[in-house]
Order: structure tokens, then C-alpha cells, then sequence
């Protein structure tokens, strides 16, 4: 599979420093300074609907990571995947009439095309959970010889006694896991299952779904969180820098992940900083697929929205917050691109070099982006009141929005 085409990114004077950043297993910002390589992998979409704008603002929150870590001279290794076999995506193609590979093909198409508007850089490699089977059924033979799972029925499950770190991803306890389990794709009450919470790995082929040649597992189809640990094991290996998501991944989908890594390699941990966006709500609920209350970006585009716009309007939110999406926002963020572009046209303006530092402080410190865009504002602010004499100046600030932002003027 491949991802969607990568936008130059302009050069700047200087570097930026190493990321600090906030770790949902420990609760506290760490400072990441990886290798000349920096790792990164990125769950991605399950392809049975259009990006919405949930989906937008996960994805430019670790944009926003690589731009800083590219930023500080460094190469960024990042993986995002794509869930294209899943239960939602066979039943929406059941309701729907399409066959599921095609409605798979086509919201992935869309998808990217979504994320080159939106200038995300794109990762090295853009993987296909159909496409990793022959990686993903080796992972769960070597889980089922080593003690870490089990069969029941024909299906595979995933013991969460096999790790002794279980839970230090999320730090929940036992019911409100069992909760979100129920809620989130789980299925805590299977009969003959040794553990509520053991996830499944294998599910042998059911009449009428697809399925594919399993080796010694029979016919069937993977799991959801041992597809994500499959490929980036093979890609990444173990203790990469950032495992990545929305919040609504905290659990199960990067617990289990951790834990069965863990449990297959004996080696902890998986990855060395759990990183997690906020979630978008929409007409007073959170924006999600089964409640319909979705605002699409392609429609947004159709609409005659300038990209740039979205992207502003999403960055004005720390990508830690929950918040709620209204016409307003983008009206701010429409206004605030207007401002900027004016500010940069100009020959000459306002000493650049202060609002290079302080939006690279912003973004290093836990992605602050209301702090950087806060930084270009008072910049916009100067050159609109009193200008200035440095011709380099509004050069400068048009490549740093771009570099650091994503936001081309």
C-alpha cells in the first residue's frame, strides 16, 4: 500500500531543541532524544467512512511531532497503518450493499487525498493489515507455543497474565478495563475465555467472511492490536520512541499491544512514550462514526475551505484537549490565515529571529501549538502596526509557519 505524497519542507536558520512530551504510562512529560533515526508509529484509519475531523486532528498532532524532530536534524522512521479487515468495515459494507474491498479501497483513496490537502507529511510506510497476514500469523503462532495464548473454539486469544506489565499503559483498574473492553471492540463475555480481558488474536473463518490461510491457526482473519504489534515490530522493532493515537486507543488497542510485544519478545517495552490526542466532539458529543455527527474534511474542501484554514483551526487546540468543533472556530482560523498571508507579502517587516525561538520552544514543549500560533500572531501583529526594515523578515516567518506548522502562505 501506498501513502500519499510528501510536500517540501522549506529550511530554516538554527535547529530546534529535542521534544518534550507528555507520556500517558507514566503522567508525565519526558524528553525524548532519540537516535539520528527517530521511531514513530501511528495507528491509522479503519477505512469504512470519510476523515472526519477527529481524525484530522490526531493526525496533524504527530505531524506536528516529525516537523520538530526533523526540525532538530534528525530522520524520522514513522509507520501508520491501516485496519483495512475489521468487523466495522464488513458490517458497513453489509448494510450498504459494497463489497467491502472496494469500500476499503475507496475511503483510503479519500483519505489520502485528505492528508496531502492538509500538507501531513506522509509516512515511510503506509501498511495494509490485509497485505501484513503472512507477518501477523508467524506473531500469534510463537504466542500460542510460548504459553502467552490460547484457542477456544478455533479462535486465538491472548492471555494478559503472560505480561507481567499488563495495565501500565493505561493505569486502570480492573472494571473500568472491563468497561471499555465491552465498549471498544472487546468481547469480555465469551464463555471459556481464562481471562475477561484476554484479546483476540485469531478468529477462524465464519460463513460468509473473508478469511485468509492462517498456517498452523486454520483459516480466519488477525485481530485488531496484534496487526498494529506485527507491523511494527518488523518495521520499527522494539522500544521505539512513540506509540501513538487517539485517547479512545489508550485502551484496549495500546495495552494489548504492549503486552503482547511484550510477552513475545520478553523484552520491555514496547515502545518508550505512549502519546495521545484529545478527542473531538461535535453538537455537544464526542465526533464518532456510530453517532453520525461527523464534519468531514472532504466536504469541508468541497465546500471551498481553504485546507490551511482546517489546519489552523485544528492547531488552535493543544492536541491533548477535548474540544468541541463549531462554525466559529473555522471563521477565527479563516481570518487568522488572512492576517498572516498580509503580513507576509509584504517586502520587508519586523525582525524574524524571536518569533522563530519562541515557536520552537512552543512546539518542543509538549507540541504547543496555540503557543506557537500565539507567537505568529503577535509577529502579524507588529508587521501590520509598524512594519519593519528587515527584508529577510517576512521570508522567514512564511517558511517557519510552513516548517513547523504545516501551514503554507
Amino acid at each position: 500500500m501506498h501513502a500519499w505524497p510528501a510536500s517540501e519542507i522549506p529550511v530554516l536558520p538554527g535547529q530546534g531543541s529535542d521534544l518534550r512530551i507528555h507520556d500517558t504510562a507514566t503522567g508525565e512529560r519526558v524528553t525524548l532524544a532519540p537516535g539520528p533515526v527517530a521511531r514513530l508509529y501511528v495507528c491509522g484509519i479503519t477505512p469504512y467512512d470519510a476523515t472526519h475531523l477527529g481524525h484530522a486532528a490526531t493526525y496533524t498532532a504527530f505531524d506536528l511531532v516529525q516537523r520538530v524532530w526533523l526540525d532538530n536534524k534528525r530522520q524520522v522512521h514513522y509507520v501508520q497503518n491501516v485496519t483495512d479487515i475489521d468487523d466495522p468495515l464488513l458490517e458497513r459494507a453489509r448494510a450498504t450493499g459494497e463489497d467491502w474491498t472496494a469500500l476499503a479501497e475507496r475511503e483510503t483513496v479519500l483519505f489520502r487525498e485528505d492528508m496531502t490537502a492538509l500538507r501531513m507529511l506522509p509516512p515511510r510506510q503506509y501498511v495494509g493489515a490485509v497485505e501484513s497476514i503472512p507477518l501477523i500469523v508467524p506473531v500469534i503462532e510463537r504466542l500460542l507455543e510460548s504459553g502467552a495464548a490460547y484457542t477456544l473454539d478455533g479462535d486465538v486469544y491472548f492471555s494478559v497474565a503472560a505480561d507481567p506489565h499488563f495495565g501500565e499503559v493505561s493505569g486502570l483498574d480492573a472494571d473500568r478495563m472491563l468497561s471499555l473492553s465491552a465498549e471498544r471492540g472487546g468481547d469480555p463475555d465469551r464463555p471459556g475465555k481464562k481471562n475477561p480481558l484476554d484479546a483476540l488474536l485469531w478468529l477462524a473463518a465464519r460463513p460468509g467472511e473473508p478469511s485468509w490461510d492462517g498456517a498452523s491457526l486454520g483459516p480466519g482473519r488477525p485481530g485488531w492490536h496484534v496487526e498494529c504489534v506485527a507491523i511494527a515490530l518488523d518495521l520499527l522493532g522494539m522500544g521505539f520512541d512513540i506509540q501513538g493515537g487517539g485517547s479512545d486507543l489508550v485502551f484496549p488497542h495500546h495495552e494489548m499491544g504492549a503486552s503482547h510485544a511484550q510477552a513475545l519478545t520478553g523484552r520491555y517495552p514496547f515502545a518508550r512514550a505512549y502519546v495521545h490526542a484529545g478527542m473531538v466532539a461535535y453538537q455537544g458529543e464526542k465526533m464518532s462514526k456510530s453517532r453520525g455527527n461527523l464534519v468531514f474534511v472532504s466536504r469541508l474542501r468541497k465546500d471551498g475551505v481553504d485546507p490551511a484554514a482546517i489546519r489552523l483551526a485544528l492547531l488552535a487546540h493543544h492536541y491533548r484537549s477535548d474540544w468541541e468543533w463549531t462554525d466559529a472556530d473555522l471563521t477565527r482560523a479563516t481570518a487568522r490565515l488572512a492576517r498572516w498571508r498580509a503580513a507576509v507579502s509584504r517586502p520587508d517587516g519586523p525582525p524574524a529571529d524571536r518569533l522563530l525561538r519562541e515557536m520552537r520552544s512552543a512546539l518542543a514543549d509538549d507540541l504547543d501549538a496555540p503557543a506557537a500560533l500565539a507567537a505568529f500572531d503577535r509577529w502579524s501583529e507588529a508587521q501590520h502596526r509598524d512594519g519593519g526594515d528587515d527584508p529577510g523578515a517576512p521570508g522567514v516567518a512564511a517558511r517557519a509557519a510552513d516548517a513547523l506548522l504545516g501551514v503554507a502562505l
